[in-house]
């Protein structure tokens, strides 16, 4: 009997030192613990009285980011990296009333049209569209009767 509890002692310690000798396997774009990752430029102008600010950060694994922002709390700026399959991500932002616009060209687009418009089908809209903003409309009456005759 104490030799099974001996031996269930030392199975139950094994097994204790190697999850806490376990970590976890890194992937990429998440540095495991013993990695670090140094800061090559950290460059900062932080807001003044009207909200004017700056800022660059560039790191050793690639990452480089660029923004400022101002009055009225727009912004715009930079950031590039290298994807996990190796294809260099390059992105340009703006964010101001009119909502983030970002441009790179990684995003994707919207496909054309799948062929022009032709014309007279323009011409058509803009002319309905004209029509439309000319004509009242007018409240049917309550009376009805025999249509007008033809002039």
């Amino acid at each position: 009997m104490y030799s099974y509890v001996l031996s269930q002692l030392v199975m139950l310690v094994l097994v204790a030192v190697a999850l806490a000798e376990k970590r976890p396997s890194p992937t990429y774009g998440t540095p495991s613990y013993s990695d670090e990752i140094g800061i090559i430029r950290d460059d900062r102008v932080h807001p003044d009285a009207q909200g004017y600010y700056s800022f660059t950060v560039e790191t050793e694994d690639g990452i480089h980011r660029e923004e400022s922002g101002g009055e009225g709390g727009s912004q715009q700026g930079t950031y590039s990296y290298t994807s996990p399959d190796g294809t260099p991500i390059h992105l340009t932002f703006v964010a101001n009333e009119g909502g983030f616009q970002p441009h790179g060209d990684h995003l994707p687009v919207e496909p054309e049209f799948p062929h022009p418009i032709p014309q007279f089908v323009l011409d058509q809209i803009a002319k309905a569209a004209e029509e439309d903003r000319g004509t009242s409309r007018e409240i049917p009456s309550g009376r009805y009767g025999p249509p007008p005759p033809y002039q």
